[in-house]
């Protein structure tokens, strides 16, 4: 599933541009595309919260958390192995977004704070060990332990892998295209196009369901930029509807 980054752009340039072209050009589309990805993707999160807090439909097909769900599915990742660095440090994914679950040869790793890392040392029955290992974040990844009498003393065996589940972030889309010139035999001006290049592109990893929010959103991006007050209030009036259409 993913949605086509050509198939966006020729309506955000149909609806914004009309007969005039120009008002998005393809360098200010990608920019607005990919922000517009990240606004709704984020929003997910937020609306599971919201979803969270009521009952649910027993139909998963119109049940909002169910669909929800699905739409992040298409970000997860599973068993990726972290990179170890340093002193038993790990490097979490490039295109980490939010980390699901670490474990530890199988072993499922709990996350924990310093200050509760330092409580459990004092109880040697409460400290990490082979069986219940825990791991702290650090700022260049995280840190595993299984058998610690304080934060330098993580011990685990070189043989010992460590992976994560985790949510990755949507990679940057791209509209590539290719300059065009051409001159006009009676006036002898030449003018220069943009002819797309699917080579070069990158589509939207988002859900095909997502494509007419993709572009309400980036029309009103568009118009906030351009300073088309009209375009703008427009679009967001049609992304405010469709998107309680769906919540409804």
């Amino acid at each position: 599933m993913a949605v086509n980054i050509n198939t966006v752009y020729q309506r955000v340039l149909t609806i914004a541009n009309k007969e005039q072209r120009g008002y998005v050009t393809p360098q200010e589309f990608n920019i607005l595309a990919n922000q517009a990805q990240m606004d709704l993707f984020e929003q997910y999160f937020y609306d599971v919260n919201q979803f969270d807090r009521v009952r649910g439909h027993e139909d998963k097909h119109i049940d909002p958390i169910a669909i929800l769900k699905e739409k992040i599915s298409l970000f997860e990742v599973y068993e990726t192995t972290l990179s170890t660095y340093g002193s038993n440090h790990h490097s979490l994914p490039t295109d980490l977004y939010k980390l699901s679950n670490v474990k530890l040869s199988g072993v499922m790793v709990d996350n924990i704070s310093i200050k509760d890392f330092n409580n459990i040392l004092d109880h040697p029955l409460l400290r990490p060990h082979a069986n219940r290992p825990v791991y702290l974040k650090t700022n260049g990844g995280l840190k595993v332990y299984t058998n610690a009498s304080d934060l330098s003393a993580a011990q685990v065996t070189s043989t010992s892998t460590v992976t994560c589940d985790y949510i990755k972030t949507p990679a940057d889309v791209t509209w590539g295209f290719t300059t065009v010139s051409s001159t006009n035999s009676t006036s002898g001006i030449t003018s220069k196009s943009s002819l797309y290049n699917a080579s070069t592109s990158t589509n939207f990893e988002m859900h095909e369901s997502e494509e007419v929010n993709l572009v309400n959103r980036i029309l009103v991006l568009a118009g906030i930029t351009i300073r088309d007050q009209g375009l703008a209030t427009q679009s967001a009036q049609e992304e405010i509807k469709d998107i309680q259409q769906e919540k409804s």
